[in-house]
Formats: C-alpha cells, sequence, structure tokens
C-alpha cells in the first residue's frame, strides 16, 4: 500500500499536497479533494498529526506588505566547532527573531543562515549588535538576495 520508505500512501500524500495549499480546508472538502470519504480522511489526518508528520498549522504572512523584503543569506564561520560551541551557538542564535533559518554546513564554512530585514540599514544593525555578537563567530559573509525565485515548494514533492 505504500509507495516509499516513508510509510505515506498516495492519500496521505494527497492530504498533505491539500494542506500545503490550503491549511484552512474543511474535512469535508479535504475527503472530496482527495476521493475519500469523510471519516478516513479525519482518521488519516490525525494519524499524520500524531505520528508527527504534520506539526502544527499557522498563518503564512506576505514579508513584502510587512515591510520585510531586505533578504541576506549569512556564512558564519566558528572558531570553536566543538559540541558544546555548537550548541552555545545554536541556543543563541534561536532567539534573534530576523533570522528566519539556518543550517549546519558541510563545507567551507559552517553555518548559512537566511536574515529577513527592512532595509539594508536594519540588516547592518541585526549583523553588527546580534550576528556579530553570537558565540564562537569567527567571520561572516553577506550575500543579498535581488529576488526571491522560489520558496515554501514542499508541496512540490510531496
Amino acid at each position: 500500500m505504500t509507495n516509499d520508505h516513508s510509510g505515506l500512501d498516495r492519500f496521505d500524500r494527497a492530504i498533505l499536497r491539500v494542506l500545503a495549499a490550503d491549511g484552512r480546508i474543511s474535512i469535508t472538502d479535504l475527503a472530496r479533494e482527495i476521493g475519500l470519504s469523510k471519516s478516513p480522511t479525519q482518521a488519516r489526518l490525525r494519524r499524520l498529526e500524531k505520528d508527527g508528520v504534520i506539526t502544527g498549522y499557522r498563518a503564512l504572512f506576505d514579508p513584502i506588505r510587512l515591510g520585510m523584503d531586505h533578504v541576506s543569506f549569512v556564512e558564519v564561520r566558528l572558531h570553536d566547532t566543538r559540541e558544546a560551541a555548537l550548541a552555545e551557538f545554536n541556543a543563541a542564535v534561536r532567539k534573534i527573531p530576523e533570522i528566519e533559518q539556518v543550517h549546519l554546513i558541510a563545507g567551507n564554512f559552517d553555518y548559512l543562515m537566511k536574515v529577513r530585514t527592512q532595509d539594508m540599514t536594519d540588516y547592518r544593525l541585526v549583523l553588527a549588535e546580534k550576528i556579530s555578537t553570537l558565540p564562537h563567530v569567527a567571520n561572516t559573509s553577506t550575500y543579498v538576495a535581488m529576488q526571491a525565485v522560489k520558496e515554501n515548494a514542499l508541496s512540490d514533492v510531496i
């Protein structure tokens, strides 16, 4: 019944695709969209939530309409990469609201961050007062995004 190693069948994947497009869809409409009746659809949805496949529901905001259209990607190199240093950096970086994403990287630097601010002046302050003062930061390199071509596309692979 499953079509890959994840344990999700085509109905589970259909539920995820529909919810990715419309997280507020009713159970009745969701059932109709995926081709099952309401009860099995609801049971599947509850299982996906219980199993942690669906981790929550939230409102998505247009950052441009909120005046947060400056996006920078920041390479961060640490001077200490032992586990304790990484844990200390990870805990501190989670407290900075302007940082949307942080990824530990296998490569020429240690972390890649996506930072969203109002403008370059705001970004410079975030870099100087927040990012550069994070524990164990040795240096950073910034790349300013000119245009978002594709974002939030997990539904494309489900």
